[in-house]
């Protein structure tokens, strides 16, 4: 169930993307971005998502919000305690989406479970600090924007993924819809940080389309997580989306009531 700091993210989005741009050029740049993630998918680490002002309202108007949706499930799913984390990491954040899910589902069992202790929900001050990492700078000032206007601590800057340095113990990394996008030899690189991460001790989230074209690297990626203990899953839900979401949806020929995803886990606590 989409929380309430979701559809007033979704109204600022609106506000934000849609001041200099009519919905009818939003749509169009929509379906030009959708063909270049099923058509042209090796065009996607050069920035052919964002090569525009439209494209870049599109992405952020519409996949944005489908990935806090898929990714706040997928969290929710894996129920890591709230209590093992201090920081969430997004790397490729794009938009800030998926860190900021975590970060609001474990702010919101945070607050539950101090209530329950007879606290108050804001007992104890605010939840895990989100530090989103993108290439991109259209993308971390969006990151930031998107962190502000959800209420969560943190911020974003600009590296590469596949060279950031990773926090280990109590740190939550999160690689929504990021991986994929990566040329091998960065691909290589992030793996082999990502299982020195989860050997101090991180909890580490991939999120990926179901579509058997993003390459072969993830078997190699699935044993990994394997090894340190992790899961792999595929997840499929209907998902209730927001007015303008599905108006944008029907508009570029696209359908997503029903949400899809894959994802490899391993933590701690697995």
């Amino acid at each position: 169930m989409p929380d309430q700091a979701f559809h007033d993210w979704i109204e600022a989005l609106e506000e934000r993307h849609l001041a200099d741009l009519r919905v009818q050029e939003v749509t169009r740049a929509l379906r030009a971005l959708s063909a270049v993630y099923v058509e042209r998918r090796g065009a996607l680490h050069r920035g052919a998502a964002l090569d525009g002002a439209g494209k870049r309202a599109a992405f952020a108007l519409f996949y944005g919000p489908l990935h806090y949706l898929v990714s706040r499930h997928i969290v929710e799913a894996l129920a890591v305690p709230a209590s093992a984390i201090e920081s969430v990491i997004d790397l490729g954040c794009g938009t800030g989406a998926a860190g900021a899910a975590w970060a609001t589902v474990l702010t919101e069992a945070a607050g539950e479970r101090r209530e329950a202790a007879g606290e108050g929900r804001e007992a104890g001050g605010a939840g895990p600090r989100v530090l989103g990492i993108d290439r991109h700078p259209w993308a971390v000032a969006e990151a930031r924007w998107t962190y502000r206007t959800m209420g969560l601590g943190g911020g974003a800057r600009r590296d590469e993924v596949a060279r950031v340095r990773l926090q280990g113990r109590r740190a939550a990394i999160v690689l929504a819809f990021t991986v994929n996008e990566l040329a091998d030899a960065d691909r290589e690189a992030l793996l082999l940080r990502l299982v020195r991460a989860m050997q101090a001790g991180a909890h580490v989230l991939v999120v990926e389309p179901v579509a058997r074209s993003i390459g072969d690297w993830w078997h190699e990626w699935a044993d990994a997580f394997g090894q340190a203990g992790g899961r792999e899953d595929a997840w499929r839900f209907e998902a209730d989306l927001p007015e303008r979401l599905r108006v944008l949806d029907r508009a570029a020929g696209l359908d997503h009531r029903v949400l899809t995803a894959r994802s490899l886990y391993a933590g701690p606590r697995v």
